[in-house]
């Protein structure tokens, strides 16, 4: 059972879709600052602009809670994404683990970044970058 900020933080994300976007004020702060592996963004306004066109022209996009934590007002949620995407892996179904580390000032998340591996997550479904990226981290393996 997941502390009810965590899972009022999951339950956001899982409602979120190219049809269905909720405007993110009360869930996060107006002067939020998110940050994952494409960008770091300031404020809600911003972050729901980035939202809407990261959701656009998903098929769909899940989570899975796999851990979380919360401490006075920071957690930890560690994550499975389910998504699908028409112009990725020709829209086959893809996963990939994350975690969001958040802060709260009050009710509201004021922080807000997520680790998750970019490789994982798209480079490796395009053809001739998965097959680059899995020589490289080979190479890199064997030392």
């Amino acid at each position: 059972m997941l502390e009810p900020r965590l899972q009022a933080f999951l339950d956001y994300f899982n409602q979120i879709s190219g049809q269905h976007t909720i405007a993110p004020t009360a869930l996060y702060h107006k002067d939020v600052c998110f940050i994952d592996p494409v960008q770091q963004i300031q404020g809600a306004t911003a972050l729901q602009v980035y939202l809407n066109h990261g959701y656009q022209r998903l098929n769909y996009a899940r989570f899975m809670p796999v851990s979380g934590s919360c401490s006075g007002d920071v957690g930890f949620l560690s994550w499975v994404m389910t998504y699908s995407h028409p112009a990725i892996a020709k829209g086959k179904e893809i996963s990939v683990k994350g975690c969001s580390e958040l802060r709260w000032q009050g009710e509201q998340i004021i922080y807000h970044r997520d680790y998750y591996d970019m490789t994982e997550m798209v480079y490796q479904q395009i053809p001739v970058l998965g097959w680059l990226t899995s020589q490289v981290k080979r190479k890199m393996a064997a030392g």
